[in-house]
């Protein structure tokens, strides 16, 4: 024992010299198999394994609260929302912070490229995409490992696809499909290829890149939902086959209910769209089995908007129409249904019945109720304001005939009929104030279904009362505002009211072959004062009502010329919003034509004729417009652009045209990348015609979203070059300076 403590600090000693050279050699910079080793186990188990956890049960959360739209394609990938994974945040910020301590204490780790990548990924779900685009190239730039290295890369090309840039994603994905990917690598960039294609609208190669990647999925809903994709995806190529095999192998998936009851739903729909009216009927009966099913008694809309959807693709448009309207009545306070069902009516009534005046309808309710992020919602708003467009003009000319027609006829006559217009429309406001009395007593009685008319959802939307239509009701609020502003409720709110024209113009108009005598609109808004009205008396009130109806009707031949002035700028437009926006030539010819005959001295006339003869030109018709257009206009643009398209085909300009609006909504999609390039293409395919300056300058600023800043300061010039007349010049010159300050910045 004494001679151990004796040697006590040759002991010490060693000791110290051992332990500093052990943790010497554990330094995160060295090569030696200790200090990896140390680092790989510290690495893996307190930094690695808790953020790639806290990343997967993010993800399975947020799989689990997704809310899924039937009515639309659905994602193949839950796109990256930030407000979605706010209520994460912490947790991903927990695991970003883990994941760097790879980086930070363990850089001679086998784990420190799979770090990076779980911050990447977790960057990714906060839709930090600059910053996970950064994470992801560093390693694929600087990581040791092949398959971290694909895992990079396959994650790098998700980034881009959620940030638009398609271009960058499929040159990612071009260089992947040359490399050998493992199992894992494999299924994720397959899965992220047809997600791309989807987003693209590729529906054809989506499906297939889905078909190749099923072999490499496990059963369970997430695979169950990517067949139901598969199947929406050959719906819309129109393989009603091939999507109906799909949707039957969502049930071998082990599916949620609700995976469960659209797939069957679309597989019957599937069925009966394979051109065999035995098929037909097969699906009718599947679909009146699953109404019959107590479990599906709040899914009835669902069915029976599919019901419609299969008689619309068959053809049979009044029966869909029937379909459509009864789900409406049964979604009750469901709302999700009902803006896809009014969507698919409105097209119904727009592109097969051609009843714009309907479809404007319909269009307003969907617009009304569907959700803003909806992928369909500015499609849709860019067709109710044109159909805005078309009644306005409509109802202008129907207006101003009235009150023409008005002001022809016998004194005694028109305030006969004045009479008859305010006693019909005090009878109607008393017949509403008695249903609103009704109500109010029923509804004190818990009655409120015994009031006739009370409850009216299986009216149309313009039939119904106003206060029981919520649709109808919201779209009231948001044009008094608009017109009005935010005024308090009290007496004389109303100040003036500019469109008291109304009050005697009717829906009819000697257009249609109505005479003025009945062309009066008794349901119009009355230009009085109702403080005034209520103080003096009931014959005060109906002397004020018809004082202003006659105010309205052009007596004098000033007020007679604005009106045909109305009306001839109105027959204009509106025969151009035929032609053009809607597509329908025959009814552009009448409209031009009648307004020819109505205005033969008309300022547009040298454009008239050359519209006229593009539209008899798209029915394959022959006319002498083209010919009156040389005879008496040969000096004009017109002319000039009739000579340019004489070389090329008879249908250029229509086809010009339809090119324009298609990349317009490419465009206004943020499908940039494909609208650029069918804009260059278009360009040198409609060379000469009218719209070929519109087609360039919407190729500078497709130029300006997808090049950058130099290409489109080049492009502006070109286009002041090589169109030096255009009527856009003024603008691109705008643009042009715009362009060129510095700190400018461009939408």
């Amino acid at each position: 024992m004494p001679r151990y403590f004796t040697n006590r600090p040759i002991l010490l000693l060693t000791a110290v010299i051992i332990l500093t050279g052990a943790l010497a050699s554990c330094s995160q910079y060295s090569n030696r198999p200790v200090s990896k080793g140390y680092h790989n186990l510290t690495a893996h188990y307190n930094a690695y394994i808790i953020a790639r956890d806290e990343i997967a049960a993010i993800e399975q959360q947020l799989f689990k609260t997704r809310q899924e739209n039937y009515n639309q394609l659905l994602p193949i990938l839950l796109p990256v929302d930030s407000m979605l994974v706010m209520p994460m945040k912490a947790q991903l910020d927990d695991a970003i912070k883990k994941a760097s301590i790879i980086a930070e204490r363990h850089q001679n780790s086998k784990w420190l490229d799979d770090g990076y990548n779980l911050i990447g990924k977790a960057r990714l779900l906060k839709q930090d995409l600059p910053n996970a685009i950064e994470v992801f190239k560093y390693v694929n730039t600087k990581g040791r490992d092949e398959n971290d290295k694909h895992t990079a890369l396959v994650g790098l090309m998700r980034a881009y696809v959620e940030a638009s840039d398609y271009t960058n994603a499929l040159n990612v994905a071009e260089y992947l499909r040359t490399q050998p990917l493992n199992k894992e690598n494999t299924r994720d960039f397959y899965l992220t290829k047809a997600y791309l294609h989807e987003r693209k609208g590729e529906y054809a190669t989506a499906a297939g890149i889905l078909e190749a990647t099923f072999p490499l999925l496990k059963k369970g809903e997430a695979t169950a939902r990517l067949y139901l994709i598969a199947g929406q995806l050959y719906d819309l190529i129109g393989q009603p086959a091939k999507a109906a095999e799909n949707y039957r192998k969502v049930i071998r998936s082990r599916p949620s209910y609700d995976q469960s009851f659209y797939a069957n739903l679309y597989a019957i729909q599937s069925n009966g769209l394979m051109g065999d009216k035995s098929r037909v009927a097969e699906a009718m009966g599947s679909f009146d089995r699953m109404l019959n099913d107590r479990k599906n008694s709040d899914l009835k809309d669902k069915i029976y908007y599919t019901m419609g959807l299969l008689e619309a693709r068959n053809g049979r448009v009044d029966q869909a129409i029937t379909y459509y309207s009864r789900s409406i009545q049964a979604a009750g306070g469901n709302s999700t249904q009902v803006p896809y069902t009014y969507l698919e009516m409105g097209r119904l009534f727009f592109d097969k019945k051609s009843d714009y005046n309907k479809a404007k309808m319909y269009y307003d309710s969907a617009l009304a109720l569907l959700p803003q992020q909806s992928p369909d919602y500015a499609a849709v708003l860019t067709r109710k304001r044109t159909l805005d467009e078309f009644v306005r003009h409509q109802n202008t000319i129907h207006t101003q005939d009235s009150l023409l027609g008005l002001s022809k006829m016998n004194p005694a006559a028109l305030d006969r009929l004045l009479d008859d217009v305010i006693t019909r429309k005090e009878r109607e406001e008393q017949q509403q104030i008695e249903l609103a009395r009704q109500i109010v007593e029923r509804a004190s009685a818990g009655n409120l279904n015994s009031v006739p008319g009370a409850t009216n959802s299986n009216l149309e939307p313009a039939q119904r009362w106003i206060l029981y239509n919520p649709v109808a009701s919201s779209q009231g609020r948001q044009e008094f505002g608009s017109r009005w502003g935010n005024r308090p409720l009290e007496d004389n709110w109303r100040r003036s009211n500019k469109e008291a024209s109304e009050a005697v113009a009717g829906a009819n108009s000697p257009l249609n072959g109505a005479t003025p005598a009945n062309a009066v609109n008794p349901n119009a808004p009355l230009t009085q004062d109702a403080g005034n009205t209520a103080a003096t008396g009931p014959a005060a009130g109906r002397k004020a009502q018809k004082d202003a109806m006659l105010a309205q009707i052009p007596f004098s031949p000033e007020a007679q010329n604005r009106a045909n002035q109305q009306i001839e700028t109105a027959l204009y437009n509106l025969g151009k919003l035929y032609k053009f926006q809607l597509n329908q030539p025959a009814d552009a010819i009448a409209t031009f034509e009648q307004l020819l005959s109505r205005y033969p001295n008309t300022l547009q006339k040298p454009e008239v004729y050359y519209l006229l003869h593009l539209s008899t030109e798209q029915l394959a018709k022959q006319s002498g417009w083209k010919d009156k257009l040389m005879a008496e206009f040969p000096n004009t643009s017109y002319a000039r652009l009739v000579g340019k398209s004489a070389n090329q085909g008879s249908n250029a300009e229509s086809q010009a045209q339809r090119a324009y609006s298609e990349i317009y909504d490419l465009y206004k999609a943020n499908n940039v990348t494909e609208a650029l390039a069918r804009a260059e293409n278009a360009l040198s395919s409609f060379s000469g015609t009218q719209i070929e300056d519109k087609l360039a300058l919407l190729r500078v600023i497709l130029i300006g979203r997808v090049q950058g800043a130099d290409p489109y300061r080049q492009a502006l010039s070109e286009f002041i070059r090589d169109y030096p007349s255009s009527s856009l010049l003024p603008r691109v010159k705008e643009l042009q300076a715009a362009a060129d300050q510095p700190t400018a910045k461009r939408k």
